[in-house]
């Protein structure tokens, strides 16, 4: 069997040019610093506090270069400790750290299981790593020593029922081609994969595209020698098995069963979850926030009016105008799309965000009451953060008065 880091070391995942950092900055979750703010600070972090970030398994860099540019965009102090078996995949990971100036990182090449070693920190990011682990169990129990009182836990781990034709793959090429080198395992799988009869599970899921991008996503997601997937209470028991609860999925409404059908009265939430990712079935991964078993802290909420809302995806004014002319709103994640409808009364609310706006200063704006307030952005929040379309956090507004002192700084 091809080992987990003869793999990335021949196939660094994903597959990415530094020069590429010059036209374009990858987004996603998890790791996205005010996703991190919404789901684990109640979306009121102290940014003038630098931030200790783990990046446990962190490839060719998606989530780190993310971080840390979006940090520095913003002028927030941050010391992050990059994590990886891989040393091709650390050589990527640098060289586009490098292309884009950012300071700060730490680039160390080891198992993500070494990651107390390096110290507690505030954020841990482990983004398809875990499930490629022989154990995952000691991988989540190590993640939860390195966190520092207070932190939480970005993640995302594979789900099975969007993969469908994926595992009978992976199980026939490991046994077809035991003993072969990486680069004739490609050629010879991508040659069958190439015949697949149309019923074939694999070829019917159009949820899939990994193995058409790149060789090294064809590799990653067809011949992985050391591969397992989630359903809900599988990985909710493997968090508490390690002392993790789960804050939220990246795609709350994803999960909503309510979505689907009636929930009946009195079902836990675990189970309403597990039963929407089995009707729903095109979901490829799980995207979430954990924090420690014991913690009660809560993700940000409207009932809190000094939150302050940001729009990601979507552009408020369009957004806005959209609203107040009666239109449903598409939105989409993981092969479900749908449509909202919001009361247009939320259309001024919605067009007064600016991720540097309070809620308070936004209904004050628009000279709404309390009550209101309340009845026009409850379906706002509802919809929008619960497609990720919409998050709470304090960065831009400690960005815009950074910038106004350096600014202060310039001119006196």
């Amino acid at each position: 069997m091809v080992s987990v880091k003869e793999q990335y070391e021949t196939y660094p995942y994903p597959e990415r040019d530094p020069a590429d950092e010059a036209k374009r900055l990858i987004t996603g979750s998890p790791s996205h610093p005010l996703e991190m703010d919404h789901y684990l600070f109640g979306g009121q972090r102290d940014w003038s506090k630098p931030l200790r970030v783990l990046v446990a398994g962190g490839g060719t860099g998606d989530g780190l270069i993310q971080l840390a540019q979006v940090m520095t965009h913003a002028g927030a102090p941050y010391d992050i400790t990059y994590l990886d078996l891989s040393a091709a995949s650390r050589q990527v990971a640098e060289a586009r750290a490098k292309a884009r100036g950012l300071t700060g990182i730490r680039f160390e090449t080891g198992s993500l299981l070494d990651g107390p070693n390096y110290g507690e920190f505030d954020y841990i990011d482990s983004c398809g790593v875990l499930h490629h682990l022989p154990d995952p169990a000691q991988g989540f129990a190590a993640l939860r020593r390195a966190l520092a009182p207070g932190g939480g836990f970005g993640f995302m781990v594979y789900a099975p029922y969007g993969r469908s034709g994926v595992y009978p793959l992976q199980e026939g090429f490991g046994a077809l081609f035991d003993g072969l080198a990486p680069e004739a395992r490609l050629a010879a799988a991508q040659k069958i994969v190439a015949g697949l009869p149309d019923g074939h599970p694999f070829r019917s899921n159009p949820n899939l595209s990994d193995h058409q991008a790149s060789d090294a996503g064809f590799y990653d997601l067809l011949l992985h020698g050391q591969d397992r997937a989630y359903d809900v209470p599988d990985l909710l028991a493997e968090l508490r098995g390690a002392d993790w609860r789960l804050q939220s999925f990246c795609t709350p409404q994803l999960y909503d069963l309510a979505r689907i059908a009636p929930r009946p009265e009195g079902m836990e939430e675990a189970t309403a979850m597990a039963i929407a990712e089995k009707l729903t079935g095109t979901i490829r991964v799980h995207v979430g926030y954990a924090v420690p078993a014991e913690d009660e802290r809560r993700i940000a909420k409207a009932s809190n009016r000094n939150l302050v809302p940001h729009l990601r995806g979507v552009q408020a004014q369009a957004l806005a105008q959209a609203v107040a002319k009666g239109k449903a709103v598409p939105v989409s994640s993981d092969g479900v799309s749908t449509r909202v409808t919001l009361p247009k009364a939320a259309a001024p609310l919605i067009a007064g965000i600016n991720g540097k706006r309070s809620l308070a200063q936004i209904a004050q704006a628009c000279r709404m009451d309390t009550l209101g307030f309340g009845m026009a952005w409850t379906p706002v929040e509802k919809a929008l953060c619960g497609w990720g379309l919409m998050l709470y956090s304090s960065l831009g507004t400690w960005a815009a008065q950074h910038s106004g002192q350096k600014s202060g700084q310039q001119k006196g």
